[in-house]
Order: C-alpha cells, then sequence, then structure tokens
C-alpha cells in the first residue's frame, strides 16, 4: 500500500508526531484539526464559531492540497467541550462543506487540545 503525507502551509504545522493528513488507498484521512493559525500555530481568540470557522478553514487547505473537497467527504467526526455548542458549529459547518453531504459523528468530550472549543476530523475520496 502507497501512503503519502498531505502538508500545506495554508493550514497549522503538526505539532506532534502526526501529519495533517495522510493518503492511502484512494481516500484522505485528516488529523483532527483545532482552531489554530496557520500564520502563528497559535489557538484563534473567539468564540466557538470563530474556532470552528477556522478549523473549517484549515480543514479546506487540507483538502485542496491533496486534490479533493468537501464534495468528496464521506465521514466527518466533531468534537465538542460542550453540546450547547452544537446548534452554533453545526451551522457554521453547514456554511462551510456548502451542499455535500457527509456522514458525521458529533461527540462531545471533557478536555480538547490546548483548551480549544472544537476539534474536527474527515476522511475524502480522492
Amino acid at each position: 500500500m502507497d501512503i503519502k503525507i498531505v502538508q500545506t502551509d495554508k493550514a497549522p504545522a503538526a505539532i506532534g508526531p502526526y501529519s495533517q493528513g495522510i493518503v492511502a488507498n484512494g481516500f484522505l484521512f485528516t488529523a483532527g484539526h483545532i482552531a489554530l493559525d496557520p500564520a502563528t500555530g497559535q489557538v484563534v481568540q473567539g468564540d466557538v464559531a470563530v474556532q470552528a470557522e477556522r478549523v473549517l478553514a484549515n480543514l479546506t487547505a487540507i483538502l485542496s492540497a491533496a486534490g479533493t473537497s468537501w464534495k468528496q467527504v464521506v465521514k466527518t467526526t466533531v468534537f465538542l467541550h460542550d453540546m450547547k455548542d452544537f446548534p452554533i458549529v453545526n451551522e457554521t459547518y453547514a456554511r462551510a462543506i456548502g451542499d455535500a453531504r457527509p456522514a458525521r459523528s458529533t461527540v462531545q468530550v471533557s478536555a480538547l487540545p490546548r483548551g480549544v472549543l472544537v476539534e474536527i476530523e474527515a476522511v475524502a475520496a480522492l
């Protein structure tokens, strides 16, 4: 099996022993992404909507770098620090993905890296 690392400077660099995304067997598997500014590597300041917008912009950049788009995303997982934020994140998510309709799971977790409010990962066909 051929595995290719996806790396773009339009999304935050990996801050540990992982990749922004991996292409394998005709699919892109992204890491879970949080609201890091690609230029500074720092968490963007703002509420869950601002953080979700940054996460989705980062994922869009990784999808593009791999040669795919939201229309080819087959599955996402959304991790929320507080499920009360679901309506806001859902609205932001809907704007970002347009008319794509991937399968999605959303779960509440007790904590996320760097104290962020949302993390999202995706799987896309190439």
